[in-house]
């Protein structure tokens, strides 16, 4: 694969994993719009072991913090993080559903899903309507200190959806949030913390599966994409959760649905 192609799937990967626009559904639409061959599984894992990279260090402090109350330790600065000391338990538990549904269909979303442009289109435009419908009356207060257990699970099994192409783990988990009353901050804060163990499930089995299946890892392409997706995935965090603070998701929502309307419009018009 060349440089360039390398350089601008990492950047897609960075900009849309954590953005509420769907990264499952950039990659698998960006080879088909350049005319490019699909970028293979082994690049996929080095894109998500770069977005795994990109929410670990953002959030280094909260999660030792998060691993330091969880079993009884007094470290930390966060407010918001003591308000809760069991948060850790809370994230492990709400994290089940997307490890339950994401391994009963894997073979699913890694395949005919991936390739069903027409599905990835509605799920863009039915989750933007959504969103737009819970950022236009979700308008909570609440933050992340005060959020109950039942709060977490529903965001987790909202979670679950983002198996589907084009949901966007990010947009069904804020949507989530702001439905549960979390303020565009906290809703956007609390789905990046929860997506960190999932990412990294995702990356490490797919990784696994790799290695025994014996295929050869390219390392340049790898470090490559990693590193890219990492910085740009970073930078990507710090905007969104500013933005979120100071202004509302109908960007997102409009990009989702005018996007969608292309995906399934081209989708059509290529099987005639």
């Amino acid at each position: 694969m060349p440089i360039y192609q390398i350089v601008i799937l990492a950047v897609v990967q960075g900009l849309t994993e954590f953005l509420p626009i769907s990264s499952s559904a950039h990659l698998a639409l960006a080879p088909w719009f350049l005319g490019w061959n699909d970028q293979g599984l082994t690049f996929d894992i080095a894109l998500h072991f770069g977005t795994l990279a990109a929410v670990v260090v953002y959030f280094f402090r909260d999660w030792v913090q998060l691993a330091a109350q969880g079993f009884g330790l007094n470290w930390g600065s966060d407010a918001e993080l003591k308000k809760s000391p069991r948060m850790l338990w809370t994230l492990a538990a709400a994290s089940l559903p997307i490890g339950v549904l994401g391994y009963a269909f894997k073979n699913l979303a890694e395949e005919s899903w991936r390739e069903n442009h027409i599905l990835i289109g509605c799920m863009l435009i039915g989750v933007g309507v959504l969103m737009g419908v819970a950022d236009r009356i979700g308008r909570g207060t609440k933050e992340i200190g005060s959020m109950s257990l039942l709060d977490a699970m529903v965001v987790g099994f909202a979670q679950a959806l983002a198996i589907v192409p084009g949901t966007s783990r990010s947009g069904i988990t804020i949507v989530a949030g702001l439905f549960r009353g979390l303020n565009r901050a906290a809703a956007a804060r609390f789905s990046f913390l929860l997506s960190t163990p999932a990412i990294a499930a995702a990356a490490l089995k797919a990784y696994w599966d790799l290695r025994k299946s014996g295929a050869h890892i390219e390392v340049a392409p790898f470090a490559i994409g990693m590193t890219v997706s990492a910085v740009t995935g970073c930078l990507v965090i710090g905007f969104l959760l500013g933005f979120l603070r100071r202004h509302s998701l109908k960007f997102f929502v409009y990009y989702r649905i005018v996007f969608g309307i292309i995906v399934i419009a081209l989708a059509i018009f290529a099987h005639r």
